[in-house]
């Protein structure tokens, strides 16, 4: 998150944008999990609206971005459902559209407003310029948050937020509040904005319309090591499906689920992550090796290559810090 912040803050001050929303995203669903923004101008309770169109917008969609996208250029002010509906009665005229991703997975995207001109030649090179070390950054802080959970932190268990098609929350239990406070901390006197959850919900949509593959989930990290799955399903089978009530379910992440994201934030080979899978599982190196088909000494230099990536020296300090105890 401080890195998002950092990011937006320098580019404002280098080209200026008059509105901007920056999301973490899970690294393999590329579904936004940690979102700040920065939206004068749009009333708060369009935010669920602005989002699930964000989702349900093909034109200028993070997942197939290649690079910087506008949208003033190749009339796609036309084509974008967000604009159509939404964001043209609030006066806005261009958007730049970049993705964070490499050959570990999508780690953000960010999205970056004008109302009063069309962002320049020169300033959609200059983004482009910029975007392959910041998904660099972006991976790193995220690797940066596998510590060892404190000795005896509570285990969260479930919580749970109802959302109506449209992203209405209908309702939530006790513990939901504090949780969402903590992923999108709100401004002082103000209840916490469930902005995360919007964003999974949103994902399911997507998925229904046949926008998006991806499954309805993200995981992200609340703070301490403590990393937390966001995931959205259709309750109930006495509406048809697209007027069913949405259920939004937080979660510890599964250590399965967290060695993933692990995997992914040490940029990891896929032998290499493989092998750690094995180890996860209590392997020795003899087993491993006949698992993986190879020599006991090429599972000790990819080994060796797990320690220099991920800055351990051990099996049980590596698998320490993978599974979070």
């Amino acid at each position: 998150m401080a890195c998002s912040n950092r990011t937006s803050s320098e580019l404002r001050a280098t080209m200026g944008f008059d509105a901007y929303a920056f999301l973490l995203t899970d690294p393999e669903t590329s579904v936004g999990c940690a979102p700040i923004a920065d939206l004068p101008g749009l009333p708060l309770p369009e935010l669920p609206r602005l989002i699930r169109l964000k989702y349900l917008t093909e034109v200028n969609r993070w997942t197939a971005l290649e690079d910087v996208a506008l949208l003033s250029r190749d009339d796609n002010l036309s084509r974008s459902l967000v604009w159509r509906e939404l964001l043209h009665g609030y006066g806005v005229r261009d958007i730049a559209s970049m993705a964070f991703r490499d050959r570990s997975g999508c780690w953000g995207f960010l999205d970056l407003y004008r109302y009063d001109r069309d962002f320049s030649h020169a300033e959609t090179a200059y983004l482009s310029g910029i975007t392959e070390p910041v998904t660099t950054a972006l991976r790193r802080s995220q690797a940066d948050t596998f510590v060892v959970r404190p000795s005896g932190a509570p285990r969260p268990g479930p919580v749970v937020l109802l959302l109506s098609p449209d992203l209405r929350v209908l309702g939530q239990t006790p513990e939901t509040h504090a949780y969402l406070s903590v992923l999108v901390p709100p401004e002082r006197g103000r209840p916490p904005v469930p902005a995360s959850a919007y964003n999974v919900a949103a994902q399911l949509l997507a998925v229904e319309a046949g926008v998006d593959a991806n499954p309805p989930r993200a995981r992200v990290h609340l703070a301490d090591g403590l990393w937390l799955t966001l995931r959205a399903a259709r309750i109930g089978d006495a509406d048809p499906p697209g007027r069913r009530e949405i259920a939004v379910t937080i979660e510890e992440s599964s250590p399965t689920e967290r060695l993933a994201v692990f995997t992914r934030a040490f940029a990891l080979s896929a032998r290499e992550g493989e092998l750690l899978g094995h180890l996860v599982k209590g392997g020795d190196s003899h087993t491993v090796a006949r698992q993986m088909f190879v020599s006991e000494h090429t599972v000790q230099d990819h080994l060796k290559s797990i320690f220099a990536k991920t800055s351990t020296n051990s099996r049980r300090v590596l698998l320490t810090r993978a599974l979070g105890a």
